[in-house]
Parts: structure tokens; sequence; C-alpha cells
């Protein structure tokens, strides 16, 4: 029996039945494919959507510009074409079989088959289509079975599969994580396993990315134990060892406790070594943004001193004291609740009002001011009124040391 593809409020956003339209859905030339398909069967949310037409790529940007819809020639010469839409962008490929591939990207060649162009995808239930009309479902590989199994195979000889496209190591452990049920299967591990050093063929942007995706799924920790049993990282990351993976396995578990959605960066802080300086050379070799080395530095930098969390949070930002409370398995994670809907004032004084309490100018000031903030944080940011207080109290003492 064919399975259908349930109704969703995704299959109804503004601007894709004249889509549709266009690409003649109606004469079987378009349909759904990949992870909305996917997650669209699993009930869950969709945000991607991604279109499969045996339209040739120009045809498919005449038929939108003649309909009114913007088209963006986003990877025109691989066949894709960006379709503009008020509810987000969709993008439409058409049907494609490899040439020639070298590991990194592939020579292709068009077709209007559409199980040739299931077959050069990865997984079995992600090379699934669905008619946008009667929601039918397009199964070439047995991907419905394996869905319904959350059993994660590659499509054909999974050696060949991995020697198209060696991210799809890392592909393997991150949707094992997310839709498998973390048992593999065998002929697919020891792929992997035997291609890791093709990693090494990648650029680093390509790795991260896969492994920030890894790292935000509800619990990456089995795929990760056995990437390291494998020695799937020991090429591009050896870094990453099960000393690390405990230390990302209690941060979820006081993530779960506090109610936190995971994020990426805060878990790649756990699964590093707890070293700053270390973190940040992993940060650079992974061509990450200067924004989240300086994430992962905070996160993993040591305190000089005890301090509360709301004077942590002054000193790093809300969120980098968030990242070091979860991290910190002795931490309260009561403190969380300080720092929930609250944003570090600023110091309600300035060197001005110093010099009119009679100091005089010159670094006196920058010093006195230095000690009013921190007794102002160590007294928990009071109001104006006892900032004044405190600023005739400091200003009396440099005075009378200056007598």
């Amino acid at each position: 029996m064919t399975r259908i593809l349930p109704d969703a409020p995704w299959r109804h956003r503004s601007g894709l039945s004249g889509l549709l339209a266009a690409l003649d859905v109606d004469q079987g030339h378009a349909r759904y494919v990949g992870g909305a398909v996917r997650d669209g069967l699993l009930g869950l949310p969709v945000n991607d959507l991604d279109i499969a037409t045996s339209l040739m790529p120009q045809d498919v940007v005449d038929r939108l510009k003649a309909a009114g819809i913007k088209a963006v020639p986003t990877g025109i010469e691989h066949g894709t074409i960006t379709a503009v839409l008020p509810d987000g962008p969709v993008e439409i490929t058409t049907l494609r079989r490899d040439v020639s591939t070298d590991g990194r990207r592939a020579t292709i060649a068009y077709t209007d088959d559409w199980q040739q162009d299931a077959a050069r995808r990865d997984f079995t239930f992600n090379a699934l289509y669905a008619d946008p009309l009667s929601g039918a479902i397009s199964d070439y590989f047995g991907g419905v079975a394996d869905l319904d199994a959350r059993h994660l195979r590659f499509i054909g000889d999974a050696s060949a599969r991995i020697a198209e496209d060696h991210l799809r190591i890392l592909r393997y452990f991150r949707f094992l994580a997310r839709y498998g049920d973390n048992e593999v299967d065998a002929s697919a591990y020891d792929a992997c396993v035997a291609a890791a050093n093709s990693l090494m063929a990648l650029s680093r942007e390509r790795i991260a990315d896969e492994l920030l995706k890894l790292l935000v799924v509800r619990d990456p920790v089995p795929a990760l134990r056995l990437m390291v049993d494998g020695g799937i990282w020991l090429p591009v990351l050896p870094e990453i060892t099960h000393e690390g993976i405990d230390r990302l396995a209690k941060l979820i578990a006081r993530e779960n406790e506090a109610s936190m959605a995971p994020s990426a960066l805060r878990r790649l802080a756990a699964l590093v070594p707890a070293d700053a300086a270390i973190a940040d050379q992993i940060g650079a070799r992974l061509k990450l943004s200067n924004k989240a080395r300086k994430r992962l530095i905070t996160a993993l930098e040591t305190a000089s001193a005890p301090e509360g969390p709301r004077a942590l949070a002054h000193r790093v930002g809300v969120e980098g004291a968030i990242d070091r409370i979860l991290l910190d398995p002795a931490a309260s994670l009561s403190a969380l609740a300080l720092l929930d809907g609250w944003t570090p004032p600023s110091l309600p004084i300035g060197g001005g009002a110093l010099i009119a309490r009679g100091l005089q100018p010159g670094p006196d000031i920058a010093r006195a001011l230095q000690e009013v903030q921190k007794s102002w944080v160590a007294e928990d940011f009071p109001d104006a009124a006892r900032v004044s207080e405190i600023a005739d109290q400091i200003v009396s003492k440099f005075q009378r040391t200056r007598q």
C-alpha cells in the first residue's frame, strides 16, 4: 500500500500553490523530496522545503518569472534554483545522476528518471518523494520501512556512497543520532571507520557544520561514542575523546534538568578539552567565527575568584554566565533563575559625578570609578541612591590618602 504524506501547515505556505502550478505539478513534473518528506512522515516540523523536478533549470527560471515568482540561480550549474516565497525560500532541483565524483564534488548529468535521481542520494529515508497534490510517496529503496523502524541505511553499497562524498561519514552519525535507534548497520559502520582518513580532504567549514548539527540533537552521546570507538575523529579532531563525551553527557543532563534548550557551542565547549587556549585552537582550525570562538573561550576560562551569577553575567554576558553555570557540575542550577530575563545594567554614575564631589581630575578618577563599580557589583547592583552613597565613601577615601 502506498504511504500518503500527512497534511500539515507547511504544505499550505503562502505562494506554494502558485509555485507548484508554475512547475506543472498536475502533469507530474514536481515532487517534494528529502527532509520535508522524511520529517513530514514523522510528524515533525518542516523548515527547509526542497522540490525535485523533471524540468530543465532554465525552464524552471522562465516559468517562475512568468508566474511573478523571484528566481535566484543559487546553484544553477548543478540544477538548483531558489524560489523566493513569502514564507521562505524553496529550492527546486532538476533530476540528476552522477557522472563522476571525487569525494568532495560531483559531475552530474540531467535525467528524467526519478529512480536515478534517488539513487544518488545518501540514505534510504532521504530518498523519498511525495506528490504535492495527492501526498503519495514514491519509495525506490525501502526508505519508508527504514524510517518506521528507525533504521539508518545507505542506498546500495555504503563504501561506494562514502567514496562519492566523504562528508557522508559525519552525516551518517548525525542522522543516526537524530533519526536512528543508535544501533548501527555493521557494514555501514565498518565503511565509515575504513574511510575515516578521507575526512582530511574536506574543508574544515563542512566538518564544523556537521559537528555542530550533531551536537544539537537531543542526545548525541551514543553516536559520538561510536565515532570515538571507531577512530572517526582522529584524522581531523583527535581532541574528541571519551573524557570529553563524559563531560558532554553531564552537561546534557544539567540542560535537561534546567529545561534549557541545547546550544551547539556550549556542548562543543564540554566536548573539547577543558582548556580555553586549546578550545580556541580548535575553533580556529574549524574556522569558526570570532564570535563563536570568543564564546568557547568565555565558557572555559577559569574564574580568578568566586562570584555570584549576576556578577559573572555583568562581566562576561548573560549567555556566557549561563554556559559557565551549566558546564560546572558543582554550580547550583538555581542560579539560572537569577539570570532569567535579567539584563546587566550600566553603572549609573560617571567620572563627572566624582569630580563634582571634589576629586581632582586625573588617574584617580578611573581608579575611583573602578572601586565604585566593584562595590556596586558586590552589593548586587543597588539603585542610584545607594551608588551615590558608595561614591561619597570612595571619594572621601581617595581625598584622605592625598592629604
